[in-house]
């Protein structure tokens, strides 16, 4: 009696390691970003403020995960994520005029105002340049060279020129009511500012996180077409 021909069986095809300790860092991550989420929406400085304050993290976030099983990054992009939103969440919270650390860094100096929005369009420079780098280098045929760092600062800055845009137009429809989403402070070039320092972040992510990051490149899978 013969035996029937078995189907052919894929080859097995080992989990990648890097992929493998991925997935418990980024459960580690989203605890501790949902707890952040949490405890930035109890009783805010007031919920309009806080809605178009948290609003990119969540965005960014849904992106992320939307797309993850087609496109993994770095565990150094996710935590960077993670850090640049409970920046937003905290800004939320307390609104960027606000924030009590830097109410006290303030008054400790003498400064002018409250810094904590020259760290928000800060992190908004140094947070999307890794992971713009990261796109680029692996979707595109772009190598690591000069070429790759301007167009990377082009997209973060031209990113932080939406997000103003944004605000102008945020401004326009509200008001006064948009003035703790706006946080100028009674500064005129505080939108200068704003791109200045988000320039300034994306020029020293690619500075110091390079070498780095290259190393968390090194055993990530090639990007699914």
């Amino acid at each position: 009696m013969s035996s029937a021909a078995q189907p052919s069986r894929p080859p097995f095809t080992a989990p990648n390691p890097v992929i493998a300790r991925q997935k418990m860092s980024l459960a580690i991550l989203s605890a501790c970003v949902l707890t952040m989420f949490v405890w930035s929406a109890i009783r805010p400085h007031d919920y309009f403020t806080w809605f178009l304050e948290v609003i990119p993290a969540i965005l960014g976030i849904g992106i992320l995960i939307v797309t993850y099983r087609r496109f993994q990054f770095t565990t150094l992009v996710y935590l960077l994520v993670s850090i640049h939103a409970a920046i937003l969440m905290i800004g939320g919270h307390y609104t960027y005029a606000e924030m009590p650390v830097f109410n006290w860094i303030r008054d400790a100096f003498h400064l002018s105002r409250n810094h904590y929005d020259r760290l928000g369009h800060f992190a908004q420079g140094f947070v999307p340049a890794i992971i713009t780098r990261e796109f680029l280098l692996r979707t595109t045929p772009l190598k690591r060279s000069k070429t790759l760092n301007f167009l990377v600062l082009c997209v973060c800055e031209a990113f932080s020129a939406l997000y103003e845009l944004f605000e102008w137009r945020t401004a326009v429809a509200f008001g006064a009511s948009a003035d703790a989403f706006l946080g100028t402070q009674g500064d005129p070039w505080d939108t200068q500012w704003d791109m200045t320092f988000c320039l300034f972040g994306a020029s020293v992510a690619l500075l110091t996180l390079s070498r780095l990051h290259d190393r968390y490149l090194a055993g990530m899978p090639a990007a699914k077409p």
